[in-house]
């Protein structure tokens, strides 16, 4: 079993025209993914990787039944491809798009809390359930199907841990970068959540970084209702305050957001904190 998507999911692309979107699409088919078209509007009838393309995402869930949709749309336009998602009813959404104004995307998350998606980014590597599907840009090669369930802001930190996990033996249900923007669609919480009921999955990692209290209500979360051992990682320890560090949402403020201070929230919760990502699969042992 897998939480979001696995091998019944029924992907579309929008933006699969573009030459991220066309890269990626042939990487998720060869994975394995059921990709079922993909969304360019103006390319409407032309084909990309044996897949029919569309001008709209009504059409295409009409003419190939897809639940799921990923957006490679450019920053000015993945809000819209995103309400597009939505009003057509797609369970998952998920948006790779870096560089989405803050202000388009509260925007954005205000009108997907009142729909039924689920979305997932922006700014984000996606998800993977090895050997099921690969919805995203996260390199298949270093999963394994197993009973471990990864969370992260940071793409490549996760593709750090889940290495050093298969390399240990230890495989994963699913993998899910949740992106690093101060507005995303889901938080860790919501995915903690989801690990938490998934029956096949026994061990999760969690991996945070500075600024914002994502990990603090994590780990308010792991206190009072994850039954299944926690692992975290928190980047930026030695990040200076006021200094943005990579993503829009790492900057310590006010005091708040601190490495120091999740860790901290995060043991007091149970979980066990690695002082660097390789040591993430001997605490879990």
């Amino acid at each position: 079993m897998a939480i979001l998507a696995d091998k019944n999911t029924r992907l579309l692309v929008q933006g699969i025209t573009g030459r991220e979107g066309s890269f990626h699409t042939k990487q998720m088919i060869e994975y394995g993914t059921n990709v079922v078209g993909g969304v360019t509007p103006g390319k409407g009838g032309e084909w990309v990787h044996g897949k029919p393309v569309f001008d709209t995402v009504k059409k295409a869930i009409d003419a190939t039944g897809a639940n799921a949709s990923i957006i490679y749309a450019p920053a000015a336009f993945a809000p819209d491809a995103i309400y597009e998602a939505v009003d057509g009813g797609m369970e998952l959404i998920v948006c790779i798009t870096e560089g989405v104004p803050i202000l388009d995307m509260m925007r954005v998350y205000a009108h997907v809390a009142q729909s039924k998606s689920r979305l997932v980014g922006p700014n984000c590597p996606g998800l993977l359930t090895p050997g099921q599907a690969k919805v995203g840009i996260m390199p298949g090669y270093i999963a394994q199907p197993g009973n471990v369930g990864v969370v992260s802001k940071s793409g490549t930190l996760t593709y750090e841990v889940v290495f050093a996990l298969s390399q240990a033996g230890m495989g994963q249900s699913t993998c899910i970068g949740i992106g690093g923007d101060p507005v995303i669609g889901t938080n860790f919480v919501d995915v903690l959540r989801m690990f938490e009921d998934d029956p096949e999955t026994e061990k999760v990692v969690l991996i945070g970084e500075i600024g914002g209290r994502a990990e603090v209500d994590a780990a308010e979360f792991i206190k009072a209702h994850m039954t299944k051992p926690v692992a975290a990682f928190i980047a930026g320890k030695s990040a200076p305050p006021g200094t943005r560090m990579g993503h829009a949402g790492a900057i310590i403020e006010g005091g708040e957001g601190t490495a120091t201070e999740k860790i901290n929230a995060l043991l007091d919760a149970g979980a066990k904190v690695a002082d660097n990502p390789e040591q993430i699969p001997g605490l879990l042992k």
